[in-house]
């Protein structure tokens, strides 16, 4: 088993687009309508959108690869970039997913440590992210990565309000 994590840039836009758009997809749609679904789709993972998020100079966009194929990707945010109004000595990961056929071979652990080697690279004190409510598996592996859960924010699926944990990892 060969781990590799890249750095993603905006000529990767289109693989990116597409992890992204099935990995959300693959995690969510049994738990919403098609309708939310379609319409958070379309405004997270549109072209324009995630040029943007590439050009911001205070995220960044890693691939992780298992055996030479696309199995991952992490975002992280830092300052201005992050989603909620947190310390500047935080660190914020925003997405963290793994396609379906590489689940349970550890490569989220990979991209969790990726996301705190770049958090020291920034000096950042802590790490944080939201995570939702219901997605079980997920809390259970950020608890057991030494995540605690310190509140909660809400997160809008096309018209439905969720709420979302927030996570804290001091480093």
């Amino acid at each position: 088993m060969t781990v590799e994590i890249r750095a993603c840039r905006r000529e990767d836009l289109q693989k990116l687009q597409e992890i992204g758009v099935e990995t959300f997809n693959d995690t969510f749609k049994d738990q919403n309508s098609p309708d939310n679904m379609r319409a958070y789709l379309e405004k997270a993972f549109n072209a324009k959108q995630l040029e943007d998020e590439l050009s911001n100079s205070c995220s960044d966009f890693f691939f992780v690869y298992y055996n030479d194929e696309l199995a991952g990707y992490l975002k992280v945010n830092r300052d201005g970039a992050q989603s909620e109004k947190m310390s500047d000595a935080s660190l914020e990961i925003e997405r963290i997913y793994i396609r379906k056929p590489f689940q349970k071979n550890g490569l989220g652990k990979y991209l969790l440590n990726k996301a705190m080697e770049t958090a020291l690279e920034h000096n950042k004190k802590q790490v944080w992210l939201g995570v939702w409510e219901k997605n079980d598996n997920a809390i259970a592996f950020y608890r057991k990565m030494g995540f605690v859960q310190t509140g909660s924010h809400s997160f809008y699926m096309g018209d439905e309000e969720q709420f979302d944990f927030i996570m804290i990892k001091t480093l």
